[in-house]
């Protein structure tokens, strides 16, 4: 006799196949905030250092630096919050109903759980911990002193 109740009840709605694509939809978050935070920087500095010939540039190189990465920012912020919402279309959490965030929420009235915001906080936050990590690595043991010695 089989002991098999038949489907299960709990996340019944989302198989092996979906578990795979939602991981990938995470990977493909993570390396998105990896070059949020790492490949754009570096790739508006080296245009702006193409940009001069002197160690003494204008204006508009910097201008042009931090204008790119802040649009660069917001452009691949909005991207991630699309591979967000497909992520928790894959993997059933996507809900219809809209909520404000907690800190954009009144103080009256009853408190309610907040809703499933998916991983990408999650990823941003570890991205953003190990690249300060990273950063303070190469400042303090790699960068050098501009100092005159």
């Amino acid at each position: 006799m089989s002991t098999h109740a038949g489907p299960q009840t709990t996340d019944s709605s989302v198989g092996p196949h979906r578990h795979l694509a939602g991981f990938g939809l995470v990977l493909v978050m993570a390396a998105g905030s990896i070059v949020m935070w790492l490949v754009s920087p570096v790739v508006w500095l080296w245009i702006a250092s193409r940009m001069t010939s002197s160690s003494q540039p204008s204006l508009g190189p910097y201008v042009l630096v931090l204008v790119g990465m802040v649009l660069t920012a917001v452009a691949i912020g909005k991207f991630l919050g699309v591979v967000n919402r497909m992520h928790m279309r894959v993997t059933g959490r996507l809900t219809t109903k809209r909520d404000h965030a907690t800190w954009n929420r009144s103080m009256r009235g009853e408190r309610k759980a907040a809703n499933d915001r998916g991983v990408l906080e999650q990823v941003m936050l570890i991205s953003v911990g190990c690249a300060f990590v990273l950063f303070g690595v190469w400042f303090f043991a790699f960068a050098g002193s501009s100092l005159p010695s």
